[in-house]
């Protein structure tokens, strides 16, 4: 374990960023924080959550794929990639690290998403634990410890220090560059968390029940009627998915500048008219499909397929950003009346 004192954070990423490019989470002057690259004179945001989760610097908003010139009949493939230089994430809280292992098992599972593989590869996630929780935190749910989260470096705060913990071999090296870092005993950190757990433990979603979203209830949960009244006020506007750490859907289309064709892919989302459309049409054309779609998706198909892991972190991005106020904890509350 070592530490630093708080008065010397900006030294700590001052050393970092000399060592590999630095995100933190930041103000953005909007009244909400993002990850953006350190340099002098930027400070660590206060808020708990940043408005988008650190997914994006795995899998980005938008990303060139490959560009086609055609010369008469032939086809010239021009490959556009750069390798991606080595960066460090720092302030990554407990849920958005558990949505690194909800993305990893898409992405790099075969066929491998090779982009996203060498931005993980390239990537030192530095988690930071939560002191203040707020009310639309249920990451406890799904056995999320937002006093102990994971990563390749773990790190608590009081008011007069930051902790530092390596967990893994990325972690080491990082912390063998930083000399700032001083000794002390692992026992430091107990009051941090054992104040964080308190919280925690009283949160009023702590208590969400998903037992029953299992394999052998699939179909009684796809036919609840519930469904046609939770979807009515969906206004399908995909702001849930945009801000959830763990959707990876993406749409693939090809621009002609005039000179050449740009193949580019852009997140998508399951709650769009046009999602997956094609020549006939879309599979889902009503909004009740689309909804369920989504929330039988997070809660019920990707934990079928997937060891039980829910595709949900708890992180509250949607429960604070839906304009009507229709998230997945009301969905999951309402499916479960039915599956008593």
């Amino acid at each position: 374990m070592k530490k630093i004192a708080i008065s010397k954070l900006n030294d700590l990423f001052s050393a970092i960023s000399k060592e590999k490019v630095l995100y933190i989470p930041a103000d953005d002057g909007a009244n909400q924080a993002r990850f953006t690259p350190w340099q002098e004179g930027l400070t660590l945001t206060d808020k708990l959550n940043t408005v988008r989760s650190a997914k994006d610097l795995f899998f980005p908003q938008v990303e060139n794929l490959v560009n086609f010139k055609n010369s008469g009949k032939a086809i010239q493939i021009i490959e556009n990639r750069t390798e991606p230089q080595p960066f460090v994430l720092f302030g990554v809280r407990a849920c958005d690290c558990r949505s690194f292992d909800i993305l990893d098992r898409v992405f790099l599972s075969d066929p491998v998403d090779t982009f996203y593989k060498t931005r993980r590869e390239q990537g030192v996630v530095i988690t930071l634990a939560c002191n203040r929780p707020t009310e639309t935190c249920f990451c406890g749910v799904f056995g999320i410890d937002g006093a102990d989260p994971q990563g390749d470096v773990t790190c608590w705060m009081d008011e007069a220090a930051l902790y530092w913990r390596a967990n893994t071999e990325k972690g080491e090296a990082l912390t063998a560059a930083l000399p700032m870092l001083t000794d002390c005993a692992e026992e430091a950190i107990d009051p941090i968390a054992a104040k964080i757990r308190s919280i925690l433990s009283k949160l009023p979603l702590n208590d969400l029940d998903l037992t029953g979203f299992n394999r052998d209830r699939m179909m009684e949960l796809f036919n609840s009627p519930q469904w046609e009244d939770l979807s009515q006020s969906c206004l399908g506007c995909g702001t849930c998915t945009f801000v959830c750490p763990t959707c990876q859907c993406y749409d693939v289309q090809d621009f002609d500048d005039g000179q050449q064709v740009r193949r580019f892919r852009c997140w998508d989302s399951c709650m769009f008219s046009d999602f997956t459309m094609m020549a006939h049409g879309t599979n889902r054309p009503t909004q009740k499909e689309r909804f369920r779609q989504r929330f039988m998706h997070k809660l019920s198909y990707f934990p079928n397929n997937n060891d039980g892991i829910f595709g949900c972190v708890g992180c509250g991005r949607c429960l604070q950003k839906c304009p009507i106020h229709m998230h997945i904890v009301k969905v999951a509350k309402a499916l479960k009346e039915d599956l008593k």
